[in-house]
């Protein structure tokens, strides 16, 4: 089973959301038909970037990282560095 770290972003609240998952296309669904907490305060989100890892643990340990630095700059050259 593959696991995956996620960033989203919203364009009309102009934020990020990062999260983890196993199944990404669902998750995805879930966040778009306001299912979730922080998501549901918009239906714009888009993926923007996200990372495959091979047990939840890691997945779980890179989510938390992401989110420690509390960085939309950190979080922009993630989602550039991927886009080359």
């Amino acid at each position: 089973m593959k696991f995956f770290v996620y960033i989203l972003y919203s364009n009309s609240l102009n934020k990020y959301y990062i999260g983890q998952t196993y199944d990404l296309i669902a998750r995805l669904e879930k966040h778009q038909d306001k299912t979730t907490r922080f998501t549901k305060q918009a239906g714009d989100w888009k993926l923007v970037y996200n990372e495959e890892y091979s047990t939840r643990k890691d997945a779980m340990n890179r989510e938390k990282e992401i989110k420690r630095i509390k960085s939309k700059q950190y979080i922009q050259n993630l989602i550039l560095q991927n886009e080359r």
